[in-house]
């Protein structure tokens, strides 16, 4: 069994759902600590005729002290709502996908939250379905594992019953190899390849949002995805 991991990022790229297409169980690491200043927790690009733009979700960080990711509360403000949803559909009216998923907006801006890790867990479980991954998708908290670095993932492997824990080689450098391999768990590592496909607006921009490619590519999203990865990188043990 393959395991990877990952924070629960804000409508995040598509080389973040590559790593959960190539794995087993996609656990979403909700409780760990949430970073101070700016986070793709909270924030993701999208791209409009002047570029990419951020579409940033706000939270209540104010007098609360360090929190869990699990812990963070959305800041409820129509204002914000109703100008995200109007910025989806002014940059992406031409896109032809857009009305298959922005229901999907509408749903999440709805109050339907109260805190970020809920929201980005659904929307992250929409989008690979999207994309036809039928990966598990887990979260941290409903696993009982603790511990932080290294030793929680070996720990979450364990647990989850995993033989190969599959991560980036940008993140080799923060890993205690020898933790993983103590515990008779082989670390593969994967590269990111940027993902082309046909975007608005001029100039191609890699690394927005996934949900780029979902409105302007459909149901041959996947395709593409799968596409790059095999020409461009493959995975390989430490």
């Amino acid at each position: 069994m393959i395991v990877s991991a990952h924070q629960p990022y804000f409508c995040p790229y598509p080389g973040y759902f590559l790593k959960a297409m190539h794995s087993d169980v996609f656990v979403l690491l909700d409780r760990v600590q949430f970073p101070r200043g700016g986070t793709w927790i909270t924030r993701n690009r999208f791209k409009n005729d002047q570029g990419p733009f951020w579409m940033s979700i706000p939270v209540s960080r104010k007098g609360r002290g360090l929190q869990r990711i699990d812990e963070v509360m959305i800041s409820h403000d129509s204002r914000w709502k109703r100008k995200h949803l109007e910025s989806l559909r002014c940059a992406y009216a031409n896109a032809p996908y857009l009305r298959d998923h922005l229901p999907l907006f509408e749903r999440a801006f709805a109050d339907a939250y109260e805190n970020i890790a809920d929201m980005n867990h659904d929307i992250i479980l929409y989008a690979m379905g999207s994309l036809n991954i039928s990966t598990r998708l887990a979260r941290l908290s409903e696993t009982g594992v603790k511990g932080s670095g290294t030793v929680l993932l070996v720990r979450l492997c364990r647990a989850l019953g995993a033989a190969e824990f599959l991560t980036s080689k940008s993140a080799r450098k923060h890993l205690d190899e020898d933790l993983f391999r103590d515990a008779g768990i082989k670390i593969l590592y994967m590269d990111f390849p940027g993902i082309v496909y046909p975007q608005l607006w001029g100039r191609f921009v890699q690394n927005l949002s996934v949900f780029d490619l979902l409105f302007n590519c459909g149901p041959k999203s996947r395709e593409i995805m799968e596409r790059s990865y095999r020409g461009v990188c493959g995975k390989d043990s430490a």
